[in-house]
C-alpha cells in the first residue's frame, strides 16, 4: 500500500470508527447529544395482603419479565419473617414467600425501576401449532362456518386474526360469533374466546398481560392482549377493539394464562399495582442502562472515573479540539504564532480568567517581561541562565499583580496565577529573538496571531456540548485525529497568501 492510500485508509478508519462508537452509544444505549436531555422512568409496586389460615403458607407472584422497550433494575422485596426465592426463565419469572406459620395479617411488597430500552427483544418463545378445540354441538359447527369464513376473506395470519377481533367487536354480530359471545363477560373472557377461534385455524396464540406506563396510578390495571404468531414473530392486538400493535409504554408483566398472584395456605385479601413516574437525566439514565447490559462501550467514559479525575480529564479532552483550530489557522488560514501549540495553553488559561482580562493579563505580562528581555539581553546571559532569569521575573510579576490586585479589591488579577508561567516565558523569549533578527513588526504581528489562535480555540473549548461530548463521548477525538490526519497533508495556498500573489493574477500589471 503507498503512502497516500495509507494517508487516506488511516484518516477514514478513525472518522468511521469514532463516529460508530458514539452512534453506538447514542442508538443502542440511549446517550443524549445534549446534556440538558430528560427522560421518563417508572417505579412500579406490587403489594399482596395476605391474611392467615391454618398450616404453612407460600404466595408467588409473577414479576416483569424481559421484553421488548423495557429493563427492570433496582428490584426491591419487602417481606419480614417470609423466606424468598426466586424462578427465573427467559420469559418468566416469579417470586416465591414461604413460611411456616403465619399468625396475622401480612402485606408483602415488590418494587421495581422500569427504564427504557432500546434493544429489540421477543416478544415469547417460538410455539407449536395448537390442536383444533374440541366442543359440543352447536359451537363446533359455529367454530368450522365461521374459520371458512373469515379464510375466504383473509389473506394471511395477520388479516385472519384482524378479521375475527372484527367481528368480535361488531355491534351486529352474525349468528356464528353471537353464539361464542353469549357467555363472554369480562375482558380477559373475551381475549380467550378469540385463542379459541383462531385455534380452530391452528394459530399459535398467547395472552400477555401489561401495564401502560403513561401517569402515575394508585391502582393500576393490567391490561389484556393477544399475541398472534404469524410464523416468524409474534403480532400484538387489542381483544377488545382489534387495534394492532403495541400500545405506547406498555410493559409487559408476564405471559400465559396463569394468574398474577397466588397463595396457598392463607387468604389473598387484596393485590395492588402502583405506578409513579419519574423524569430524569437521560444521561443518568442511559448510564443505568449501560450498567444493566454490561457494556463496555458505555463503560468507555469518563464519567467512570473518581470525581477528582474527571475535572482533569474534561479540560485535557478539548485540547485536541484547540489543536484543530491551529492546524486550520496556521496551514490553511495562514495565521503566524510563537510555537505550535502554546496558543492553546493560554487558551487553557483563559478558561479561568475569562478571554478579555486573560487578554489583558496577557500583554500585560509579557511588555513588562520583553523589558526586563532586553535588559538581559544586554547583559550577555547565556541562554538557559537567561530563561530562567526570564521565568523568575514572570513569576514576581504574576505575583506583584495578584497583590496589587486584591489591594484595589479587584479579582481579575487574582487569576493570573493559572497562566503557565513556563510557556509565557518561552513567548517572551521567542519574541525578543524575532524582533531582534526580524524587526518589531514582525514580533508584534506574530504575537497577534498568537493570541487570536488563543482566543479562537477558548472560544471552541468553551461550548458547552464539546464539554458534555468529551466527557461523555471521549471517542470524538478519534473523529479530531481523523481529521487532523487527513488536513496533514494540504501543501496548496494559505488564505493570507491570496493578497500576497494575486499580481501574478493579473499578467498586464507592472511588477
Amino acid at each position: 500500500m503507498t503512502r497516500n492510500r495509507q494517508w487516506i485508509a488511516l484518516s477514514l478508519s478513525l472518522l468511521l470508527l469514532g463516529g460508530l462508537l458514539m452512534a453506538y452509544k447514542v442508538v443502542r444505549l440511549g446517550f443524549p447529544l445534549m446534556s440538558d436531555d430528560s427522560s421518563e422512568q417508572w417505579v412500579v409496586q406490587a403489594r399482596l395482603e395476605v391474611e392467615p389460615l391454618e398450616g404453612p403458607v407460600r404466595a408467588g407472584l409473577l414479576l416483569p419479565a424481559r421484553s421488548s422497550g423495557f429493563m427492570v433494575s433496582d428490584e426491591n422485596f419487602v417481606s419480614r419473617g417470609f423466606g424468598l426465592t426466586l424462578d427465573e426463565e427467559l420469559f418468566r419469572r416469579q417470586a416465591n414467600w414461604a413460611i411456616r406459620r403465619l399468625y396475622e395479617s401480612k402485606t408483602l411488597y415488590y418494587r421495581a425501576t422500569i427504564i427504557p430500552d432500546t434493544r429489540e427483544r421477543r416478544i415469547g418463545h417460538a410455539p407449536n401449532f395448537p390442536s383444533p378445540p374440541t366442543l359440543e354441538e352447536p359451537w363446533a359447527s359455529a367454530l368450522t362456518d365461521l374459520v371458512k369464513e373469515v379464510r375466504e376473506e383473509s389473506a394471511d395470519v395477520e388479516s385472519f386474526a384482524a378479521e375475527v377481533l372484527d367481528r368480535l367487536d361488531s355491534a351486529n354480530p352474525d349468528e356464528n360469533v353471537g353464539l361464542f359471545l353469549t357467555s363472554v363477560r369480562t375482558p380477559l373472557e373475551r381475549a380467550r374466546l378469540a385463542q379459541t377461534l383462531l385455534a380452530g385455524a391452528r394459530i399459535p396464540t398467547m395472552l400477555v398481560h401489561g401495564l401502560a406506563l403513561q401517569k402515575d396510578v394508585q391502582r393500576a390495571q393490567l391490561k389484556t392482549l393477544l399475541a398472534v404468531h404469524n410464523g416468524d414473530d409474534w403480532l400484538l392486538f387489542d381483544p377488545q377493539d382489534g387495534h394492532r400493535g403495541r400500545p405506547a409504554n406498555f410493559l409487559i408483566w408476564y405471559r400465559g394464562d396463569e394468574e398474577l398472584a397466588t397463595v396457598n395456605g392463607a387468604r389473598l385479601t387484596d393485590v395492588q399495582i402502583s405506578v409513579k413516574r419519574r423524569v430524569v437525566r437521560s444521561l443518568d439514565l442511559a448510564t443505568r442502562r449501560a450498567e444493566l447490559k454490561d457494556s463496555l462501550i458505555g463503560k468507555i467514559s469518563v464519567l467512570q472515573l473518581p470525581v477528582q479525575t474527571q475535572s482533569v480529564y474534561e479540560v485535557l479532552l478539548l485540547v485536541p479540539f484547540g489543536i484543530l483550530a491551529i492546524v486550520i489557522l496556521r496551514n490553511f488560514v495562514g495565521f503566524s504564532s510563537f510555537g505550535t501549540f502554546a496558543p492553546v495553553l493560554i487558551a487553557l488559561a483563559f478558561r479561568e480568567t475569562e478571554l478579555l482580562k486573560g487578554i489583558v493579563l496577557f500583554v500585560l505580562i509579557v511588555s513588562m517581561g520583553l523589558v526586563f528581555r532586553f535588559y538581559m539581553e544586554r547583559l550577555r546571559l547565556l541562554l538557559v541562565p537567561r530563561l530562567a532569569a526570564v521565568v523568575t521575573i514572570v513569576v514576581l510579576l504574576m505575583t506583584a499583580i495578584s497583590i496589587i490586585s486584591d489591594q484595589i479589591g479587584t479579582e481579575t488579577g487574582l487569576s493570573v496565577s493559572l497562566f503557565p508561567m513556563v510557556i509565557i516565558s518561552m513567548v517572551i523569549e521567542r519574541m525578543s529573538i524575532v524582533w531582534e533578527e526580524r524587526g518589531g513588526g514582525v514580533a508584534i504581528r506574530e504575537g497577534v496571531g498568537s493570541l487570536a489562535i488563543a482566543a479562537l480555540a477558548y472560544l471552541i473549548m468553551s461550548m458547552d456540548v464539546l464539554s458534555y461530548w468529551v466527557t461523555v463521548f471521549p471517542e470524538v477525538n478519534l473523529v479530531v485525529l481523523g481529521l487532523i490526519v487527513a488536513l496533514g497533508r494540504y501543501t496548496g495556498f494559505r488564505l493570507s497568501e491570496l493578497s500576497r500573489f494575486r499580481q501574478l493574477a493579473s499578467p498586464g500589471e507592472p511588477q
